[in-house]
This record gives structure tokens, sequence and C-alpha cells, in this order.
């Protein structure tokens, strides 16, 4: 038993005297250990830290015993992980368990000790307030709501504390309810879970139709009244709530026109902040002093601004200058490190300026994507490629994308040529395939829901509907089932075509195929 015992606390065991080894401690079990420890402390003198470093080195032997771990809650409720166990010490422990030479110091601290949910990865940290907070709410049964309350503290902190213990995996949260229906996908039986079940939940927010730009493919130039502050701050708790109830993370993309030009967007952005979602902005080019504004409030997950091709078509699309504007912008967001995206709109005039286009952004720009032109709008002027031609470029933009690791993959059809190339799939525009009202919508400055900015989509009002009650609408419902043509298509569940495109040829989204899938050509 003593040998045994040495191999469970093989730290302490080398820093107890001699004299504790040769009394009657054969029968001692591990369990028992650390007290017995501790009564031998209070007989002779010996280090103050040795009974906590028993516990915890029991603590350590019973985590590489316990198997007790799960990958999701069982009910709607968040469960802590079952393999954690907190020790309370008085001393700093850790650097000596981990092989550091090292006298403890005296410090009163929390440890922890928790396999991963996800591998199974035996873990051991000391606990943050954070961490704590995010046990007592869920041990509790509180809401983070009560939480925040008793705390005086955002609401927000208190979400930000679950979520943070739910990926480090001391919590276990209950899955997404944002699901695909398998049955929307007929063809393809094995369809990975990842593109079945969102994470993540966007809110693509227009707070203003204004605009200092007149794009001559601009979807929308209708006049619209910029969302008010009481009626924003109320769709960001809206939102919250949606994403706390689906069990999603939130993300707030804030566009236009051109957010910055809404008076009160460092309020809202302020306030979407403040309620732990995730924010991204999808802009033009601003000042210095309007881009630091939201930095001090924190870092977007990244800012987005639009180019059309080489600078003379660009300007001829965009406006005199905005090329050289953008490209200075992006000097700037490297600058203050913000993570940077270019996003082109490809019509049949601007299809042979991608590849040069991408060059130039080589280093400037995180990452450069297209959509195709959704004949919508203004954009109506304009022309959207055709299958053959695209095709054809989607095997360019592919050979491309070997020698430049700015340029990524959006557009659904792309996973056509994958799967020819017997390449891996990607998730599509979305993740998801179409995501429309599925893992995103879009929200107008007046409160009408689309389920895609680029088509009229209409699925709900928010000044009269919540926005789960919109989510979960029979018009929702519909486009998340995509259109009926692609129903049986092996590809749709990283697919679906988009839906914009198809509605710009003047087809029906939700029965037609997008005119520039080329599945089936030779």
């Amino acid at each position: 038993m003593s040998k045994h015992l040495r191999n469970i606390f093989p730290v302490s065991s080398k820093l107890l005297p001699k004299q504790f080894w040769q009394n009657s401690f054969e029968l001692t079990k591990p369990d028992n250990f650390p007290e017995r420890v501790a009564d031998y402390a209070l007989q002779v003198q010996m280090p103050g830290f040795l009974p906590d470093l028993a516990k915890v080195e029991l603590a350590r032997y019973q985590l590489t015993q316990n198997d007790k771990v799960v990958l999701s809650a069982s009910s709607d409720e968040y469960q802590v992980n079952p393999s954690l166990t907190l020790v309370q010490v008085n001393w700093q422990l850790l650097p000596l368990l981990t092989g550091v030479e090292s006298s403890p110091k005296p410090d009163p601290q929390i440890l922890l000790f928790w396999r991963h949910p996800q591998g199974g990865r035996e873990r051991e940290e000391q606990a943050t307030p954070a961490d704590l907070l995010a046990l007592k709410t869920v041990v509790e049964q509180l809401s983070p709501e009560a939480v925040a309350e008793e705390t005086k503290q955002p609401v927000g902190l208190i979400d930000a504390a679950l979520d943070r213990a739910v990926r480090r995996g001391l919590i276990v949260a209950p899955p997404s309810k944002l699901r695909r229906n398998l049955s929307e996908f007929p063809a393809p039986t094995t369809t990975p879970e990842k593109y079945l079940e969102a994470k993540t939940f966007t809110l693509q927010w227009h707070i203003t139709n204004t605009c200092d730009l007149h794009c001559r493919h601009c979807y929308d130039r209708s006049l619209r009244s910029d969302v008010g502050l009481e009626q924003g701050l109320n769709i960001l708790d809206q939102m919250r709530s949606f994403c706390r109830q689906h069990q999603v993370g939130g993300q707030v993309t804030f566009s236009g026109g051109n957010p910055f030009l809404h008076p009160d967007f460092p309020e809202l952005y302020q306030a979407a902040h403040e309620r732990n979602l995730n924010l991204a902005i999808l802009g033009n080019p601003v000042s210095e002093t309007q881009l630091d504004e939201v930095l001090q409030i924190t870092r977007p997950a990244f800012y987005q601004v639009s180019l059309e091709g080489l600078e003379e078509h660009n300007d001829l699309i965009r406006g005199k200058g905005n090329f050289k504007s953008v490209l200075n912008f992006l000097d700037l967001l490297k600058e203050r490190q913000v993570y940077s995206m270019v996003m082109l709109t490809m019509t049949q005039a601007n299809l042979n300026q991608v590849l040069p286009l991408a060059e130039i952004l080589r280093d400037r720009v995180d990452l450069f994507t297209f959509n195709r032109l959704a004949m919508v709008g203004e954009g109506a002027n304009l022309e959207s490629p055709g299958a053959t031609e695209y095709k054809t470029f989607v095997e360019d933009y592919l050979q491309a994308c070997r020698h430049n690791p700015v340029m990524a993959l959006k557009d659904n059809l792309i996973n056509i040529k994958l799967e020819q190339n017997k390449q891996s799939l990607f998730g599509g525009c979305t993740g998801f395939g179409c995501g429309a009202a599925f893992n995103f919508v879009s929200l107008l400055p007046d409160g009408q829901i689309h389920a895609c900015r680029k088509l009229p989509s209409l699925i709900g009002d928010i000044n009269h509907q919540t926005l789960a009650e919109i989510y979960h609408s029979t018009a929702a419902k519909s486009y998340r089932q995509g259109c009926h043509d692609c129903a049986d298509c092996r590809l749709r569940a990283n697919c679906g075509g988009c839906l914009a495109v198809t509605y710009g040829w003047g087809l029906d989204p939700l029965k037609e195929k997008d005119p520039g899938c080329f599945l089936r050509m030779n």
C-alpha cells in the first residue's frame, strides 16, 4: 500500500519525512491520505503546504479514474461537468505539480480539475472569479438576469462567463436548437453534423439606409426611417434572448447604408457589446477618429468593405476615388489590428478582374471573396454571369486560391467543382449552404426582417412581432427549406444555390434552381 500511495502522491510523498512512512500507514486508503498528512502535520514540524498538496494530488488521481464526461446537457438547463472537482487550498501549488522547482507561497485559491467534454483531455487550472460566478449560476439554477442584478454587472458579462465556462468544459450546455431537418435533404443521407446544426446566429442589421456612396448595383435605395435608439436597445434585448433560448452564440453585423452615418451607432455598438453579442461591421471607409471610437468599445470580429474590380471599373461602380480610399482604409485596419475583409459583387463586366484584384490585395487584406450579382434594385441594370462563363471562372479561381492565401470560398456553387475535383466540400455562403432564415436574417432600418438582404424576402416585422416569432414563422420556414428543384440534390446541405441570383433572373427562388448552377454541364 505504501508503494501504491507513493505512486498516487508522487510529489508530496517525496517531501514527507521518513518518519511519516515508518508509522502504520499501510492500510491507509488514498481518500484518507490527505487527512492523515494533516493529522501528522499537527504532531511534527513540516512544510505547511503539504496537507494541501496531498489534497491536490488526490484530486489529480481521482480525475484519472473518472470518465464521467458528457458532450451536451440532457435538458434545456446548463449542467456542471460531472468530472469537475474543486479543491480549496492556501498555497500556490500548480507550479510545483507541473515540475517547476519552487517553494510554494501562501495564496488562498480554488483549483479546478476536470476532463474536457471534447476529447476527454485532463485539465487543471486556478479558478477565476468568472469561473466561480458561472458555476454558482448553474449550481444554484440562477438566471443570468438575476445574477446581473445581484452583482450590479451588465447581463452580458454573466452570459460571457457562462460561455467561457462552456468553451473550457467546466459547464456542459444544451445542444443548439437551430438544426436543419434531415427531411429537407432527402438525397444526402450522410450529411455531416456540422452542416445541420448552427452554433451561431447572425443578425445582419441595416440600421440606416443613409449612405455616402451611390453604387450602380445597390439592392435598395428606398427611403426608410433609421432605427431609433430605444427601439434599437429593445431589438438587442430580443437578439440576446433569442440566442440564449436557442442555445447559440449571437453576432450582430452592423451595416447600412453606412452604419457610421446613424447618429446613435456608437451607442448601439456599445449596447450590443454589453449584451455579449459578437460584433462585425459591413461598411465603407471611415476616418481614423470614427474607427477609433468603436475600437475603444471593442474590436469587431471583422470589418468588411467592398471593391468591384480594378480601379477604373471599381470607381465606375462605386464612385471616383473609391478604389484608393478603400486601399488606404485597409492599411488603417491593418495598423489597428482589425481583421479586414473585401467583398466583390461579381458581374459579367468584372469577371476577368477578380483574380488581378486578388493579387493587389494579397498583402493588404486578411480575406477576399465574392458574391454573384443579384439583379435586384439598381443591380437590375447590370448582368450576372451565366453558367458557362461562371463554371470556367470557378476553375480558374480554385487554381489561383492555391497560391494566394487571402482568397476565400463563399459562393455555394463552388462546391460543384470541389466535388468534381474530389476535394472536400465547404459550408458555402453561410457555412450551411444558403443560410437564409436559418443561421442569419437581415433586419432593415424600419423593422422589416428579410430572409436575405439581396432579394425581397419579407418574413416579418419586429415592430409587431418578436424575433423568435418571426424566425419560427411559416414564411421563414419556406426560405429555410430553399428551392424545390434543389431538394433532391446531393449537394443541398452545402449549396442550395443563391436565392437572390435566381430572383434577379426573374425566376421563383423557392421553386426554381439557381440559373448559374453548372452541376449537370459537361
